[in-house]
């Protein structure tokens, strides 16, 4: 926790460096300093994401971007800018600040964190964005600009991946700048996100901000829209935002064609990183196909696709199941699912009928265009995959609005209240585990240490094994299903078998040069032959 705490200060200092550079060019959202280093995070993702298809985002990139920040920092004399607080706020954020840190401490428990958030960080870190890097594990196409954001603090700066914390503290700052306290009680629901490098918390956080500057009628639409399309390009899944603020633009505004060019740059950005790394313009969508020779086996994206329509249910059907659903069934079955699930499910299509009917009633434009936009977003959650995890943003956007006049003193309530409660759940998981068995993420947390007082709990774990199959040589985490930590290239266990069932197999386009990326090719007698031995050895080994 001090470790984390002074790699806070450090970060913040850079980004709010950066921040006041770059606003300079690109106008700033309010908050002040809290406004100065958001842009610093919109401007040295972009930067990093467009270094990253040249150079490893490694600690050679991290100090002269730490030391120009720093030098900005003192230099445009930002400091004076944090005493902008009254006693008591300076207080109250000081307070919240530590909670932050003291539940980003703790040991990380979302899946994804060990089989995609960290192994994507290591090939950022150690070989830049690589070609076609979802022929060797389909999960690292996405590649966020949210991980190559963290990957160029993670050399030293940030070594302990909690860069959602430092998001948080810059969040609070932000709500007390701006006085807009119902923000404030989502800061106990975030805190669950700030172990990880999850980019669930960076979108839900910068959503809600664009969304407050919007309804403060900010009419720098340049800005918004980037902003909009940065949130975009972190999770595709929130398409609701650039739409809503194309939307305000249309309909609020009426700006000129250069207020689009910013954002635009950023949406080509991203097609583009992701035709690199996926070989199509958006992940998982095998949409707009350029026929590229890196882009994945057909077969693999139908099985991630099969898969997908399987998690929309919890695993609790087989995709042959699934499809002999009738509509009314798909629903129903949707609505009823075993566990915590459906009642999310059932609360999600609650909470739309009433924000849709407090839109009607209200009849305000601005409160109709974020319902629309809501609305169009989870027509395609809902099209495509419903996972909870999906269209969890739109609660916290439902929440906002209706509860926006909320005061100071019981959103300050409130937050103690539910902040007590999460730092129970994280430093006791027992309860939550024997309350709601059916929240899987629960059985991961491993409770508080008091090792975590001085620096974050992390996960070591380094057993590998390593197969030869064609002229890729890769390595398998032993007896345990994630890479996380595990040497580059390293392949899960699930991706090897998808693609020995499809008859292929990821191969290096150039077997000096790892940059150069990855192909699938076709397996061979003598290639299935070693991959039937890789998947026995895996199956033995496991037992």
């Amino acid at each position: 926790m001090i470790l984390l705490l002074l790699s806070s200060v450090l970060i913040l200092s850079v980004l709010a460096g950066w921040g006041k550079v770059i606003e300079s060019f690109l106008g700033t959202l309010s908050g002040e300093v809290a406004g100065s280093i958001l842009t610093g995070i919109l401007g040295i993702s972009m930067a990093w994401t467009v270094l990253s298809f040249f150079v490893p985002i490694n600690i050679y990139v991290e100090i002269p971007f730490v030391l120009t920040g720093v030098f900005f920092f003192f230099q445009k004399k930002i400091y004076k800018e944090i005493n902008q607080f009254s006693k008591k706020d300076t207080f109250l954020i000081s307070g919240i600040s530590l909670i932050i840190l003291y539940c980003s401490s703790f040991h990380p428990y979302i899946l994804d964190h060990f089989g995609y958030y960290v192994p994507s960080i290591k090939w950022i870190t150690e070989f830049g964005l690589v070609k076609g890097i979802s022929n060797l594990d389909l999960t690292l196409g996405q590649m966020s600009v949210w991980h190559i954001f963290q990957a160029g603090f993670s050399g030293f700066s940030d070594p302990f991946l909690r860069i959602n914390a430092i998001l948080l503290i810059v969040y609070t700052l932000y709500i007390f700048k701006n006085k807009t306290w119902i923000q404030l009680c989502f800061i106990p629901v975030l805190l669950l996100f700030s172990q990880s490098p999850s980019p669930d918390l960076p979108v839900i956080v910068l959503s809600l901000i664009l969304l407050n500057e919007i309804l403060q009628k900010n009419r720098d639409i340049n800005l918004l829209f980037a902003f909009a399309v940065f949130v975009f390009s972190i999770k595709p899944t929130m398409i609701w935002l650039p739409l809503l603020v194309f939307l305000y633009s249309i309909f609020m505004v009426k700006p000129n064609y250069k207020s689009w060019i910013l954002g635009t740059g950023i949406l080509i950005l991203f097609f583009i990183k992701n035709i690199w790394t996926f070989g199509y313009p958006v992940f998982p969508v095998s949409a707009g196909d350029f026929d590229l020779s890196w882009k994945p086996n057909p077969e693999v994206l139908k099985i991630s696709s099969q898969y997908a329509v399987q998690k929309t249910y919890d695993m609790q059907y087989t995709y042959e199941e699934i499809q002999k659903f009738s509509y009314f069934e798909a629903v129903m079955n949707w609505l009823t699912l075993e566990g915590i699930k459906s009642k999310i499910n059932i609360f999600f299509i609650l909470s739309l009928i009433l924000f849709s009917v407090f839109a009607f009633v209200k009849k305000k434009k601005i409160i109709s265009l974020i319902c629309i936009s809501i609305l169009i977003k989870s027509a395609f959650v809902l099209a495509f995959s419903a996972q909870y995890r999906f269209f969890i943003d739109v609660f916290f956007v439902i929440f906002f609005i209706l509860l926006i006049h909320l005061n100071k003193r019981n959103a300050l309530i409130f937050f103690s209240a539910a902040s007590i409660f999460v730092i129970g759940i994280l430093s006791f998981p027992d309860f939550i585990r024997q309350c709601i068995p059916s929240f899987r993420p629960g059985n991961f947390m491993a409770g508080v240490k008091k090792e975590q007082m001085y620096k974050p709990s992390a996960y070591h774990y380094n057993k590998f094994e390593t197969f030869r199959i064609g002229n890729l040589k890769f390595n398998v985490s032993k007896d345990y299903p994630f890479n996380f930590d595990t040497p580059v290239p390293a392949i899960s266990e699930s991706y090897i078998i998808d693609d020995v069932n499809a008859g292929i197999f990821p191969q290096y386009i150039d077997p000096k040069n790892i940059k150069k990326g990855f192909i699938w090719k076709k397996l061979t007698s003598e290639q299935k032959k070693e991959a039937e031995n890789v998947i026995n050895n895996i199956k033995n080994t496991d037992k």
